[in-house]
């Protein structure tokens, strides 16, 4: 092309439709890389206030193992922050609402900072209770203002890529979180005093004058105005009516996202692993959702992401009955079975989140958010009795009769959703005016 200009010729046309496609491929891709870069003060964040909470979860989960603490008491102040959490994706859509995403973020950091820094101050367990309960709310309506801001932020040829960066955010907060309790010690007095400065240190970015982009989609819509349609919830019924494959794998991200580390230690122990094979086994399935996490999210921005579902429901499900039924005849096949697992189950909800954004307006994206995570905390708080119950009953293989079955249940709603007429716009404004 230098040549040419140089010469004065004219390209061919061919030769115009390649380089103009060049042209056009690095534009998006450096406008792609523009756009990561910008939600780099929100990640940053959210990571630490995430590293901060997992250490308050495991130093929590530390006192209240000591001796002498009513076991009780353990159950009551263990169940508010699941409660919370319920609590948090039922009262986030107002608020971001009245006072927008970037400072309704501040405010819930703020809650979450005077939870941890309740810690440091007394041991009263009612009080440990409320601080539980209000740390909960404040991840759950952290979570449902960052994803739903991703969601209004994101194009969809890069909604999946930025979902991705923000689940392996939220996946090396969580890892960090026990790097952090294991150089402070899990016994240290100074463990809650480290977790609340982690949560502190959250405002950094905002301190340092780094602000969130403008949303001119969300900022741009009349509906958006208080007492509008943007007020009122978008519930699982009318989701469901827009993409049913969203709802049932945002459920089974709640079965599968946090269970399986619950149930794999318990899998572990009980199939004759040792300590130290059990652990490794948890950090296998924990590495294999980090390091799929970007590969799947650019594969759902280029691809069909119904069909990106369907694989991966597939596939989960398939290495859930090879674990089933032959995971305990080599140590290091099931080491192999657990990463391929953890690889596309722990990959699902970013891809259904991604896909459920694009069946939407914008001002549905708080409500749609709020009710996801809400469907999601359900599956997350109502299957561990169940798989733990199966597990006594049935044995340990009985663990992937429930994980499978989420899978399963993925599978088929990727299929459905694929078979079925594409929702036109008559169809969604109808389903939008019952909401």
């Amino acid at each position: 092309m230098i040549l040419l200009a140089i010469s004065g010729a004219r390209p061919s046309r061919p030769t115009a439709a390649f380089m103009g496609s060049i042209a056009q491929s690095a534009m998006r891709l450096w406008r792609n890389a523009e756009r990561s870069r910008a939600t780099l003060p929100m990640m940053a964040s959210v990571c630490l206030a995430c590293i901060g909470s997992a250490m308050l979860t495991t130093a929590v989960s530390f006192h209240l193992g000591k001796a002498g603490v009513d076991p009780g008491t353990v159950q009551i102040v263990l169940t508010a922050y699941p409660a919370g959490f319920l609590i948090g994706c039922l009262m986030t859509r107002p608020l971001v609402t009245h006072y927008g995403h970037e400072r309704t973020f501040l405010l819930v950091l703020a809650t979450a900072l005077l939870s941890a820094l309740g810690f440091v101050v007394t041991d009263f367990m009612p009080a440990w209770f409320c601080l539980r309960l209000l740390g909960g709310m404040s991840m759950a309506s952290m979570f449902v203002v960052c994803e739903s801001w991703i969601n209004l932020y994101a194009e969809q040829h890069n909604r999946g890529s930025l979902f991705a960066l923000y689940m392996l955010t939220t996946a090396i907060a969580v890892l960090l979180g026990q790097v952090l309790v294991a150089m402070v010690g899990p016994q240290s007095p100074h463990l809650f005093l480290v977790a609340m400065a982690t949560v502190l240190v959250a405002f950094a970015p905002n301190f340092a004058g780094l602000r969130w982009p403008a949303l001119p989609s969300v900022l741009s819509d009349p509906a958006r105005a208080p007492g509008g349609k943007a007020d009122r919830r978008l519930g699982p019924l009318a989701l469901f009516r827009l993409a049913p494959v969203t709802v049932v794998a945002i459920f089974q991200g709640g079965i599968t996202n946090m269970n399986v580390f619950v149930l794999t230690p318990l899998y572990g122990t009980q199939i004759g692993l040792s300590a130290a094979a059990t652990v490794w086994l948890v950090t296998t399935i924990s590495i294999a959702g980090m390091v799929a996490q970007a590969p799947v999210g650019w594969l759902s921005d280029r691809f069909d992401r119904r069909l990106i579902l369907l694989v991966q429901g597939l596939v989960s499900v398939t290495a859930c009955a090879l674990i089933a039924w032959g995971g305990t005849l080599s140590v290091p096949l099931l080491f192999v079975l657990f990463f391929i697992y953890g690889a596309t189950a722990l990959t699902i909800y970013p891809v259904a989140m991604a896909f459920g954004a694009s069946q939407l307006h914008s001002r549905h994206m708080v409500a749609a958010s709020g009710t996801l995570l809400l469907l999601y905390s359900i599956g997350n708080v109502a299957t561990p009795g169940v798989a733990a119950g199966l597990m006594a009953h049935l044995g340990p293989p009985a663990m992937f009769l429930l994980l499978g079955g989420g899978a399963a249940l993925v599978t088929l709603a990727a299929c459905y959703n694929l078979l079925r007429r594409p929702v036109t716009a008559p169809v969604m404004q109808r389903i939008e005016e019952r909401v």
